[in-house]
């Protein structure tokens, strides 16, 4: 059973807005950092964002910074990504992962996974 389940992708065009859900269960979740990541056809998998498990820190990749919001809701065992102002360069699988912060973010080790969730952004 897959612990975290993502959520939210979609088409959208440009200057739109989406936002992504990961819900996570069992030990996925409590007492972790989480993160938001994507990768596109040909490129690495990057971290866009990430956030400590009691929310007071948060980081944000340059490409991302300003348009995508990320924000957790430890009751519901979810993290969310709203995506605003969005560009065709966002197209990517986004991923959401929860593990460690090694030393500070962005230096999160993430030991469970989603599935991803397929973001297209038309121009």
């Amino acid at each position: 059973q897959r612990q975290l389940v993502e959520s939210g992708g979609g088409l959208m065009q440009a200057g739109g807005s989406l936002r992504l859900s990961c819900v996570a269960s069992g030990r996925a979740f409590s007492g972790n950092a989480m993160g938001w990541f994507r990768q596109a056809p040909g490129k690495s998998r990057e971290l866009l964002a990430a956030i400590s498990w009691s929310g007071e820190t948060t980081y944000y990749a340059d490409p991302v910074k300003g348009r995508f919001t990320l924000s957790r809701e430890n009751a519901k065992n979810t993290m969310y990504l709203q995506m605003d102002s969005l560009r065709p360069e966002d197209t990517a699988v986004y991923y959401c992962g929860s593990g460690r912060i090694m030393t500070r973010l962005p230096d999160l080790k993430c030991d469970y996974w989603g599935q991803g969730t397929q973001v297209t952004v038309s121009s």
